[in-house]
């Protein structure tokens, strides 16, 4: 944990895909305090017609993006941390900020094993990086 999923219509290299999650994890470690061994992050392309931005009008084709983050952040800091995650997406995958929405599910630490750091995690705190 953190796992951040991007949901997608379109498809992308993978060199694409690797520049956006090293700019993901760079972002997520500076922003959130955390150790950038903790991050995982996943792009999921699933296809025209497969992501819908509902509208008063008809819906139109969107992306989202969420992060399964351990609790304990600000709210200002999940802004900050949501501005600059659209921000790459739109410079990297050409996405429009407006059909890119973020969301987030807060965790305690012990709900998550992490093998490379050793077990079940610890609670994050401003310490951690």
């Amino acid at each position: 944990m953190p796992y951040i999923q991007l949901d997608v219509t379109k498809t992308y290299p993978v060199a694409t895909k690797q520049i956006l999650a090293k700019r993901v994890g760079d972002i997520f470690s500076a922003i959130m305090q955390a150790n950038l061994n903790r991050v995982t992050f996943t792009i999921r392309e699933l296809g025209e017609g497969a992501v819908w931005r509902c509208t008063n009008e008809e819906p139109r084709p969107g992306a989202l993006l969420m992060c399964d983050i351990r609790s304990g952040r600000t709210p200002e800091t999940r802004t900050e941390l949501a501005k600059a995650l659209i921000a790459a997406c739109v410079e990297i995958l050409g996405l429009a900020t407006n059909e890119l929405n973020v969301e987030f599910t807060q965790h305690a630490g012990n709900e998550m094993y992490h093998p490379l750091m050793g077990g079940l995690s610890e609670d994050w705190s401003p310490e951690e990086q």
